[in-house]
């Protein structure tokens, strides 16, 4: 009997491992959470993704939230395409740097001056760089289960594809360069409180959508007391916003929930889609960064003609078309209400937990409001439940920890996706 003709996808994977740890450039993407082997993507356009053996997928993952209007949208291709023509780097300063940062300004005021970097783990390793130069002090707060990148200070009790491999804490980062890091519960206060007291903080750090744990909302009063408590101790207040800059909010998270950071970091939805980050802030401390001050940070390819165009086509088009954000609000309120009705309906344990344009469904807790409480995901049910999305023709990020992302584009598909996800449910119940 002939054997079973191999997909592509298979063919492509087994050459990767050869030559990529894991046969992936980035962990999570080689679908370890989930079983079986990625997909290989020949194409995207719109909310739709083409894999190399021609399966068509209504795509969730956005690029891991990068993308919020479309896959190839015709602004941003047009953008970068006349940008290459131009030349793709040049070292030295282009129009268009200054663009973006002024209309980076213009919709979070609490940027006054920002560096562009080229991947949030630069961004946030330089803002608390600045943190600890203008403050004096050595400490940081993180929490657990929020992800801030993968330099050393971070690596301790890490959300994000650290949590979905099962290994929160990293080998090789040494216990010197996390001794100044100090983990705190999200969402709750009194450990932040506890941390400021008995320690030299410079900065506290957090997303404030946790985003990779799943998405984790924060609390009433958790974001207005760090505020409070950073100003009373004199410790800087820095907001990931990698994931939830320009995607929760046309200002991001501290628009939607009017708190204020010292400190800004902004990556995905800023680049649309290509390399490309942010930090910024306030104007006194901003002007510590070099060549203003001492605080050293550079990046040969920082501020990329081809990156910077595709993010000034993004953020143009959302600043000049706020209603994409209630056509987000609307789309996600439909789909989690379908989703929590199907668990509940099909007495699967579980609940579903969204902030505008970002979603998790949790196989197991009632609630999650901390990595405690995340990390008691059934993380079997979840690969069922991503396996059965699959054949419905949906492609979930592969982690339980991870959010479903939406974009612009899953507007003309939002009822079919909404369908297909409801099925699977009731395929694991």
């Amino acid at each position: 009997m002939a054997a079973e003709p191999r997909s592509q996808s298979t063919v492509f994977y087994e050459r990767a491992v050869n030559v990529m740890p894991g046969g992936v450039n980035s962990p999570v993407r080689a679908f370890k959470a989930v079983g079986g082997s990625p997909p290989f993507i020949a194409s995207g356009s719109g909310p739709r993704l083409t894999t190399v053996d021609g399966d068509d997928l209504i795509d969730f993952i956005s690029s891991w939230g990068a993308l919020i209007l479309g896959h190839a949208e015709p602004e941003i291709v047009a953008a970068v395409e006349e940008a290459a023509r131009r030349g793709t780097s040049f070292g030295v300063p282009t129009v268009q740097e200054v663009e973006i940062a002024e209309l980076v300004s213009d919709m979070v005021p609490s940027i006054e001056v920002m560096r562009l970097v080229n991947s949030g783990t630069e961004a946030t390793a330089s803002a608390v760089r600045v943190a600890r130069a203008a403050t004096g002090r050595p400490g940081i707060v993180k929490f657990e289960g929020c992800y801030h990148g993968h330099a050393d200070p971070f690596l301790v009790k890490a959300g994000s594809g650290a949590a979905t491999l099962g290994e929160p804490d990293s080998p090789g980062v040494p216990v010197a360069t996390v001794g100044d890091t100090h983990i705190c519960r999200f969402n709750d206060l009194e450990t932040v409180a506890r941390a400021l007291e008995e320690n030299e903080i410079a900065a506290v750090i957090v997303e404030p959508v946790a985003g990779n744990m799943g998405v984790v909302p924060p609390e009433e009063g958790f974001l207005p007391g760090l505020r409070t408590m950073c100003d009373e101790s004199g410790a800087l207040l820095i907001f990931d916003e990698v994931m939830t800059g320009f995607r929760v909010a046309r200002g991001g998270a501290q628009e939607r929930y009017q708190v204020i950071p010292d400190l800004t970091c902004l990556g995905k939805v800023i680049s649309g889609g290509t390399p490309s980050a942010a930090y910024g802030g306030r104007a006194d401390l901003m002007r510590w960064v070099a060549p203003d001050g001492p605080v050293y940070q550079a990046g040969t390819l920082a501020g990329n003609p081809l990156a910077v165009a595709a993010g000034l086509a993004t953020l143009r088009h959302l600043h000049e078309n706020p209603e994409i954000y209630d056509v987000l609000e609307i789309m996600g309120a439909g789909m989690e209400e379908a989703l929590q009705a199907s668990l509940d309906t099909n007495g699967v344990k579980g609940c579903v937990q969204r902030v505008g344009a970002m979603l998790t469904v949790f196989f197991g807790p009632g609630r999650v409001g901390s990595w405690d409480e995340a990390s008691t995901v059934d993380r079997e049910t979840f690969a069922a439940f991503f396996s059965a999305a699959y054949q419905e023709g949906v492609l979930l990020p592969p982690s339980p920890f991870e959010a479903l992302f939406l974009m612009k584009a899953h507007a003309g598909v939002i009822d079919q996706a909404t369908e297909a996800l409801v099925a699977a449910i009731e395929s694991v119940a």
